[in-house]
């Protein structure tokens, strides 16, 4: 009698299709089954990290939402989302959007997107359409976040990209390969890379630096005009404004970066004027909150395809301006997602959309073998590193969310128990994988976590007074209620204190009652000595970070994370962000 892995295996083996069978799992060949609609196709994935393979992934269970963001979408989680999107009683797509269930929904359904997958479906929707009638765009944060990205600097999802037929994107963790290699991996890529708001510095402009106009200081196309069979499709580019700030400037030192509203809006008028496009997209790397005052400020974009918050958006999100109104989606992340965007275009104008986001389940795909024999040759040389088990794990291991997750708290008691420290901080970073529990931990599950150009360690003694301003000052960028002044990412990560957070306050006034592990007051006036890495303004002293989580994770053998050092949070009691765990 066959096991159920060996059944799943004689499915995929038996669907020529590439997809499995209406009986596979109990689940439907329905969620890959799209009604053909309008005559222009968009396919959108963002934020994979440059995952080539499958891979667990729970979504968060906490994301809150203030002032206008309040109850509004991706400020909605649980059971809250699924109302909000009408999904009640479907666990499938349960599964897909929220945390719910996660310990048992994820034994059903298994891992989430790879390359090889992703591929397969995206030649599957592209056959569907009329030849030259779609387009695939990748809205950036694609070129990092595993041990072979960090190994090849990113060539092995460039690569990786072509084959899969990516015509356009923008970036953002892109960058952080400083600005050499951002070019290098540019003009390896078949697509097009743009941006409108990136511009040269004057000094480097001075210098004769290559960009892409020096009159205007672009460093790179703004947009591109598509020729489509049925449309003419304006895509204008929109990376990270907060690159600088987030991660090290010293890594593009000759780039600006910026929101750059205005000169947006003077760009799209532009366009409208000279090239006459049926519709306008901004292929965005803001965030959702950011697109969305975007949106309704701007007139004369059809449509934004947004990522940089990974939020899986089931529904695209009609927002009103003075123009008309701007379609806003979020395509989630770690591949995870593909955003179909088909748009009924006739006498110049977008006359109707379908829109679905669709979870990409890699037992319910069969792999494309082209892209998977890449990623196992892309992979070969590194496959020792990259396989070495740690220890085990008791306990679901995952990231995304407002305040600390079960991994970060990992590298938190790492960085504590490693450099003898009291403190331990660690970035609210929002990539990174899960690892459900009773699991062998390998080095590349660390990897995903902490693979960057910037990842060593520090020990130092810092004021108590300097721990609370950092904690307001990033609490700050979470919670200001201008979207324009939040900059991207989650709360610091905590090990060793705990403190109250209240979110509604302003910033001086949202972090308080902070205390160590044991319970003591920590005090302002007194030094402490804080374990931390990914320092943005300089190089940190220490080794590399996985390097320090492995040996912890060695010397544990099985990990169980008995505390989580999250906060009490004052004035968000019934926030739809908020759901219990």
């Amino acid at each position: 009698m066959i096991n159920r892995r060996e059944f799943i295996q004689l499915l995929f083996i038996a669907s020529a299709s590439g997809l499995l069978p209406r009986t596979s799992m109990g689940q439907t060949q329905d969620l890959y089954q799209i009604p053909n609609f309008g005559n222009t196709r968009l396919l959108h994935f963002t934020d994979c990290h440059a995952q080539l393979n499958p891979v667990y992934f729970r979504e968060p269970h906490i994301n809150i939402g203030l002032a206008g963001s309040f109850a509004r979408p991706p400020h909605v989680v649980g059971e809250d989302l699924l109302k909000y999107f009408s999904l009640e009683g479907n666990a499938q797509l349960s599964h897909a959007y929220t945390h719910l269930n996660y310990e048992s929904a994820v034994q059903k359904y298994g891992k989430v997107g790879g390359f090889a997958h992703l591929a397969s479906l995206v030649k599957q929707l592209r056959a569907a359409v009329a030849d030259n009638q779609s387009l695939l765009l990748d809205g950036g944060d694609t070129w990092q976040g595993s041990g072979t990205a960090l190994k090849t600097n990113g060539m092995d999802m460039v690569h990786a990209c072509n084959l899969l037929g990516v015509n356009i994107m923008t970036g953002h963790w892109e960058f952080t390969y400083h600005e050499q290699q951002v070019l290098e991996n540019i003009a390896a890529f078949n697509g097009e890379f743009i941006a409108q708001n990136i511009n040269a510095t004057e000094e480097a402009l001075f210098d004769g630096t290559e960009v892409y106009d020096e009159d205007s200081g672009y460093v790179f196309p703004p947009y591109t005009i598509k020729q489509l069979a049925h449309s003419r499709i304006a895509v204008i580019g929109q990376a990270f404004p907060y690159t600088p700030v987030a991660n090290p400037k010293r890594f593009i030192p000759n780039w600006t970066f910026g929101i750059n509203d205005s000169e947006l809006q003077d760009l799209v008028n532009e366009i409208h004027a000279t090239h006459k496009p049926d519709a306008v997209v901004l292929l965005s790397h803001n965030g959702a909150d950011v697109d969305i005052k975007m949106a309704s400020s701007l007139t004369g974009i059809d449509i934004i395809l947004g990522g940089h918050t990974h939020d899986g958006i089931p529904k695209a999100l009609e927002i009103k301006n003075t123009g008309g109104t701007t379609l806003v989606t979020n395509a989630g992340s770690n591949g995870k997602f593909l955003g179909v965007m088909d748009l009924d275009i006739k006498q110049g104008k977008v006359r109707a959309y379908q829109y679905k986001l669709l979870p990409i389940f890699s037992n319910l795909i069969k792999s494309d073998k082209d892209m998977q024999a890449y990623i196992d040759k892309v992979r070969a040389p590194h496959i020792d590193w990259l396989s070495e088990e740690l220890g085990t794990t008791e306990t679901t291991l995952y990231r995304r969310g407002n305040f600390n997750g079960t991994f970060d708290q990992l590298i938190c008691d790492a960085l504590r128990q490693q450099n003898d420290a009291q403190i331990s901080l660690s970035p609210g970073f929002r990539w990174g994988t899960t690892l459900p529990m009773n699991s062998a931990i390998t080095m590349e599950h660390v990897l995903d976590q902490t693979c960057m150009t910037y990842p060593e360690t520090y020990r130092r003694e810092m004021s108590g007074e300097n721990i609370k301003l950092i904690l307001e000052d990033v609490c700050d960028n979470l919670f200001n209620p201008n979207p324009y002044y939040q900059q991207g990412g989650d709360m610091v990560r905590l090990g060793g204190m705990d403190y109250i957070c209240s979110p509604n306050e302003s910033i001086g006034s949202r972090i308080s009652d902070m205390t160590l592990d044991d319970g003591t007051a920590i005090d302002e006036n007194k030094n402490y000595i804080v374990a931390g890495w990914a320092t943005v303004n300089e190089k940190a002293p220490g080794p590399p970070v996985w390097e320090q989580v492995s040996d912890y994770i060695k010397e544990q053998d099985t990990v169980k994370i008995d505390k989580l050092n999250s906060p009490k949070l004052i004035g968000v009691k019934g926030n739809p962000g908020i759901s219990d765990v």
